[in-house]
This record gives C-alpha cells, structure tokens and sequence, in this order.
C-alpha cells in the first residue's frame, strides 16, 4: 500500500497524531500534496529554515512563524469546519523533545479531533519522547520498488542502447533495490556518463558506499566464483538449487540460508563471496562487532536497523563470518554486558525465523562449541554444513587452481599435503611464487592448522560426525570414512541411540 493511501486511512480514521519515517522527505510530501488535492484538504509545512508554508501560498513563506512552537499554534488558526487541515513538521525529532513543544503537541492533538486538524512529523527516524508515545500512529515511507525503479531508469536513459533488456535489466533493478529515489537517479546518471548506458556495475559501486555510510554493513564486490573453488560439490549443488530462478507459483517458498562448521581454511568464506556472484545476487557481509555500541539501547537500535537495510537490499546474500565470535557471550550476558548479547541475539533470531525478504544468510563457525543451540534448531537455516579437509581429488583441484593463479610450473613436484587445507595450499604456492622457489621448498614455511591445532580439529570431526550435512559428497557428513564413499547416517538397531 502506497504512502498516500495509508495516511488517507488513517486521517479518515481521525488519527490526529502520525509520525512518518522516510528518508525523502521532498518524495514524501509530493505524495501528500497529491492526496490532499485529490481530496480537496488543506496542507501547510513547516520546516526551520523556510518556516510556514501552505499549499495556497505556494512559494512564499511566513517569517512570522520560524519557531517551532508557533509552528504548533499556528495550526488553530487555519482550521476549516468543512475540511481537515494537515500540518507537516519536516525534521521535527530536532525539537520534539522540548517540554513546551511535548506539552504543546499534547494538546493540538487532543484538540484536533475536534477541529480536525492533523500534525504529521516527517523525519528520518522514528524518535517519540515517552509522553507522546500513545498519540502518535507511525507509517514508513518505502523505498522505491522494482516497478519505481524501472520508471527513473527509463525516464534517464532516453536514447537507444542506454537502458539495457531482458536479464541485463533485471539485474541492473536488483541491484539497485535498496537505493532511494535520489540514490538510483544519481547512479543511473553516472552510469550514462561513464559507459554511455546503465551498467550494474556503477549501481553496485554507489550501492556500496550507501551501506559504508550506515557502518553496519559492506558490499563485497570481488570477483570470485564457485570455478576459484576446488571440491565443496555437494554444498555448491545444495545452493545452487536453492536460490534458482523461481516462478510466480513457487515464490512463496523462499530459502533461508546455510550454517558453514569447518576447519580454519577448508574454504567457508570463500564459499559466501562467491555464492552472490555464481547466483546473481549482491552479497552484504555483516560484522557483528560494528553492531555494538556504546550507550544503552544503541546496539539492539544498530542490529535492527542493519537488518532492515538488508532487507531492503533484497535479493541478496548476507555474509556472517565466524558468527560464533559475536554470539559467543549471549549465555553469560546478564552478567558480563547487562544482557546486550542477548538481545541482540533474540533480535537476529526472530529475523531468521520470521524475515519475508529474499535474503540467503550464509553463517561461517569454526568452534560449534560457542555457538547458542537455538541458533541451529531447524528452520533457522537449510542446512548445517561440514567443511573437512580436503580429499585428494579435492586437493588436486586446488592445486590446479592456485598453481595457474600464480603462474606456476605445472610439472613441479607437489609437497605432501596429507593434512592440507584449501588455504595452506594457497599460502604455498603464493610463497613459491614470492620467493621463487619449487614448491617442495616454500611447503617448509607452512605448518597445517591440523597440527597445530590437532585437538580442536578433532573435536570438531567428533561433534560434526552424524550431525552436519557433508559439503563435499551428498548425505551426511560421516567422520573417517573415505574419500569418494557416499555419506550416509549410520544407525543402530536400537531405536534408543538414534
């Protein structure tokens, strides 16, 4: 439901009182002007630096009314027995927390019912003092939509060629969801004068520093793809099904996402960067530290307002790395933050759970330990992946792939990788190719994670065996079978161990 149409319930309604949360204001009140035209009712604005304005005065201003006080008052000398009049306050958060101005909205709005006259605050954010709370309905102003989209990017490129058909088209407006009216005009624009036609590329650039300016979220905008990556066959498979193009029909079903548990270096972050690039999809990489703050209430303010920017950025991937390191402390909250870790994680669990948004979360974990079991109850992701060390065939593959990267001799001997990760692999052959030495040489500079950390990899293999879904080979992930054999849960004949 339109903006317009919303108010114009709740003025009929005689809500008297309505905040409006946009970040267009100029969009905002164009659409309240049409309404109040349309249906014949008074309009004044007042913002601080223009003062009072009215619809049929268009242009002019009252300078008599410059204080936001007198702004309120103003409002009983324009009423209208035979129309409502509606007063737009544009900012208004800057000033409503005054008592003069509580008091004084208190009672325009009370009056109001009676000379139906309405205040409308309009502001980027939705800031009620606690004495106003009950007097005051909200309404958002969304964000432009596909449809919107389509219209700016056709209304800019005017030419032949300069607005691109069919797929192209439709990933230019993915990518550009999210953005604000300005924000698409401007990217639409630069891209005309940059390529001579929109290009998606330019798009995601400006998309990526509207997010770093929220310093909650980044754009990842690499250039890897599921071919950077050896093995992981099963859980490629997995996601690529998942997040195929879907019909009308089979809409309503949406995928969640994946819970990736692995050993540091078996490839879980690699997965997440290239899985937005293999489906189509911007991926959004959410760092759990940057959601805390430092004044009561701010972090579960950061975490909401993070997840309704994702929200807007659909379809999209949203990358959380080593989810366990920001979630670890919501056991001993109350004692240690005064319960700040747990709310925020309440917060993100009811968004994987209850979120509409065609958003696919990837989490990566490497202590299962840490994490909170509700976390990793069913229907909070699609499936809970295990990344083992790589098998032979796997490590080949990698081998292929890091060796041609780095311009490397593909006839040199390979050092012995038994207990090898995707990354050990890499790191040897870039100190091969940095020192310019055989790879059997730059293999003494590196020392495996399941080495030096042969414990924790055990125990991980332990809890992950009979619990995790293999990425490698379809079923479950069975610890010490082997490689090529085709994971499968093993049961007993006693029902009780099952």
């Amino acid at each position: 439901m339109l903006l317009n149409e919303r108010l114009a319930e709740n003025v009929r309604a005689c809500f008297t009182g309505i905040w409006i949360q946009s970040h267009e204001h100029d969009e905002a009140l164009l659409e309240i002007t049409r309404l109040c035209h349309g249906e014949d009712w008074g309009l004044l604005s007042w913002d601080i630096d223009r003062g009072l304005q009215g619809t049929e005065v268009l242009g002019e201003s009252d300078s008599s009314y410059p204080d936001p006080l007198a702004a309120i008052h103003s409002l009983n000398s324009q009423t209208n027995p035979d129309r409502p009049t509606l007063l737009v306050l544009k900012n208004f958060h800057r000033f409503i927390n005054s008592p003069e101005i509580i008091q004084a909205l208190t009672q325009q709005i009370s009056l109001g019912k009676q000379t139906r006259t309405f205040v409308i605050v309009l502001s980027s954010l939705v800031q009620i003092p606690t004495e106003l709370e009950k007097l005051f309905v909200c309404l958002e102003h969304d964000l432009p939509d596909r449809s919107q989209l389509e219209e700016i990017a056709r209304s800019i490129a005017m030419e032949t060629g300069e607005l691109p058909e069919g797929p192209e088209l439709e990933r230019v407006l993915d990518a550009a969801c999210g953005l604000t009216r300005y924000e698409a005009e401007g990217a639409f624009s630069l891209s005309l004068v940059r390529h001579g036609r929109i290009d998606v590329s330019v798009v995601l650039e400006l998309k990526a520093q509207t997010l770093l300016k929220s310093g909650l979220l980044t754009l990842h905008s690499g250039s890897e793809s599921f071919g950077d990556l050896g093995g992981l066959e099963s859980l490629k498979a997995f996601c690529r099904r998942a997040l195929r193009p879907r019909t009308q029909e089979s809409s309503a079903v949406r995928p969640r996402g994946v819970l990736l548990l692995g050993v540091p270096g078996t490839g879980k972050s690699a997965f997440a960067k290239a899985l937005g690039r293999e489906t189509g999809r911007a991926t959004l990489t959410l760092d759990v530290g940057a959601l805390m703050g430092a004044l009561v209430g701010q972090t579960e303010e950061r975490t909401r307002r993070a997840l309704r920017i994702v929200d807007a950025m659909q379809p999209a991937v949203l990358f959380i790395d080593e989810v366990e390191k920001g979630l670890s402390g919501a056991s001993s909250s109350g004692q240690s933050d005064s319960g700040v870790s747990t709310r925020m994680l309440g917060t993100l669990l009811s968004w994987l759970n209850d979120h509409t948004s065609d958003v696919f979360v990837v989490c990566t974990a490497n202590d299962i330990s840490k994490l909170p079991p509700e976390l990793i109850r069913a229907e909070r992701f699609d499936g809970l992946f295990f990344l083992d060390l790589p098998g032979d065939s796997q490590k080949q593959a990698i081998w292929n792939i890091y060796r041609a990267q780095y311009d490397l001799m593909e006839n040199q001997q390979l050092p012995e990788d038994r207990h090898w990760t995707g990354s050990e692999i890499r790191a040897c052959c870039r100190l091969a190719a940095l020192l310019d030495v055989p790879l059997t040489q730059a293999a003494e500079n590196v020392v495996p994670v399941a080495i030096t950390a042969a414990e924790s990899v055990a125990r991980l293999r332990r809890w992950a065996s009979n619990r995790c879904l293999s990425a490698e080979q379809p079923g479950v992930f069975v610890h010490g079978e082997r490689s090529g054999a085709r994971a499968q849960r093993k049961l007993s004949r006693d029902p009780r161990r099952n």
